[in-house]
């Protein structure tokens, strides 16, 4: 019996060496990944597929595709996959860059006379990199019934014109969808056709990317997965939205094989220059010096010591986790046609290729002490951007040798310091405060739980 370390120090090898991995390895690693998937299944289906340097260990479905019709899901399914559209959209943005067509310093209103701007001058690279300041359509308190609603561009701005800018851009980091919406806008201008036509054009066609499209609920799309949530504890199909709204964010849908295809080739120079991926990848810097995992519609991370480039989706009814791994040549594709945590599993997937322990439950937090000096230059009050452009206090304490964050007069709450400027926050899992340190004092803070970053700055 092959123990997954030796697994992955044999396949580590035989792909060092130009060789294939021997069927018994990729036979135990597809194992493990069965066990991976159908462990975190509960409703619907999912496609994955794994590929190390030119071979394919799995490639496959589990569940159903359409639950109500017992149609399985195969590795031909087509899902939504959300955010994960991101990528197609940046990719486009740097094609008409390398073509002349458009520079990363233009202004978006040169293309959008309209695009909410409030009198700044906003660039294509800060739509792409997520620091233009531009409130995120997604997060208008109405959303709800705004995501039901097929409405034209200019309904759709119409929608945040009112609000300010979250910040000045290129000062913060906001995930905001309306970024990619005004992208998208811009494709269309230059190509001067409809976004899904312009990306087919110029990406899904000369690729051949077969089965990625633009997921509109009128066309003929053949394989296509049904979404699914639950209400109660019970599954139910997925509240409709419009794909309209979502757009060069979110609109497209695609399959596991296609993802791996697409992913060999923007990695390779085949979609853009390698000096433009190499962009698209790189995290963007704040004036703080702070640097983000995010690039242009891609983040930059590591999985223990191995370099990952990774996005996720979610849409109603579907979730996706797209990671590569450049070092090792390892692709990992999770899509489902439920909020299933295709993220987790997708990383849980490549520890069990790199024969690293798989993450069961939240990690715990380290609690290291907090430097003095620190400690001081973080001490005061913040206000904290909301996702519908409010802003609420924010205050950070210091109790003895212990840092608290209080956020609206609600409960204080201990920071458990991680190391550079980093701290947990007791009782609310998973979430991090990333602080940023200017000379003697911090001009501000991001705290991520989980969800969409949010920025603050000191009062």
């Amino acid at each position: 019996m092959i123990t997954i370390n030796r697994l992955a120090r044999a396949l580590l090898v035989a792909l060092a060496l130009g060789a294939r991995p021997a069927a018994a390895q990729r036979q135990a690693l597809s194992a493990r990944v069965d066990s991976i998937v159908t462990a975190a299944l509960r409703i619907g289906g999912m496609s994955v597929a794994v590929v190390w340097g030119r071979d394919t260990v799995t490639m496959k479905g589990y569940g159903l595709a359409d639950v109500e019709n017992d149609i399985p899901a195969t590795a031909q399914t087509v899902f939504r996959i959300g955010s994960i559209t991101k990528q197609f959209t940046s990719a486009a943005v740097m094609q008409l860059v390398e073509h002349g067509r458009l520079s990363l310093d233009d202004d978006i209103t040169a293309f959008v006379p309209n695009a909410p701007v409030h009198g700044r001058r906003i660039l294509l690279r800060q739509l792409l990199n997520h620091t233009s300041g531009i409130p995120s359509y997604t997060d208008v308190p109405d959303f709800d019934r705004v995501a039901r609603l097929d409405l034209s561009h200019d309904s759709l701005l119409a929608i945040i014109a009112p609000d300010s800018l979250l910040f000045e851009p290129g000062s913060h980091f906001y995930y905001d969808n309306t970024g990619y919406y005004l992208l998208g806008m811009t494709i269309e201008k230059i190509a001067g056709l409809p976004y899904a036509e312009a990306i087919a054009t110029q990406l899904f066609t000369p690729l051949g990317l077969g089965s990625t499209a633009y997921c509109s609920p009128s066309g003929i799309i053949k394989h296509r997965a049904q979404g699914y949530g639950v209400r109660r504890g019970q599954p139910m199909n997925a509240e409709y939205i419009s794909i309209d709204l979502a757009f060069a964010a979110g609109a497209l849908c695609s399959t596991v094989g296609d993802l791996v295809k697409w992913t060999n080739a923007l990695s390779s120079g085949r979609v853009v220059s390698v000096a433009s991926f190499t962009r698209m990848t790189t995290p963007v810097e704040l004036p703080s010096r702070r640097k983000m995992t995010y690039g242009f519609g891609l983040e930059a991370g590591q999985l223990d010591s191995h370099r990952m480039i990774s996005h996720g989706g979610a849409i109603n009814g579907f979730s996706a986790h797209l990671a590569y791994f450049p070092d090792d040549s390892l692709t990992v594709v999770v899509l489902a046609n439920s909020s299933a945590p295709t993220g987790a599993i997708a990383l849980n997937i490549a520890r069990a290729a790199f024969g690293l322990p798989l993450q069961v439950g939240p990690v715990l937090p380290k609690q290291m002490p907090t430097p003095p000096a620190l400690r001081a230059k973080l001490v005061g009050d913040y206000l904290l951007m909301q996702p519908n452009g409010s802003r609420v206090s924010a205050t950070i304490t210091q109790q003895g040798d212990v840092l608290q964050l209080q956020i609206a007069g609600g409960p204080a709450r201990q920071l458990l310091y991680q190391g550079e400027a980093t701290f947990a926050v007791d009782g609310m899992g998973p979430a991090r405060v990333y602080f940023d340190v200017v000379g003697a004092i911090a001009t501000g803070f991001q705290l991520d739980a989980g969800g969409r970053p949010l920025e603050a700055v000191r009062h």
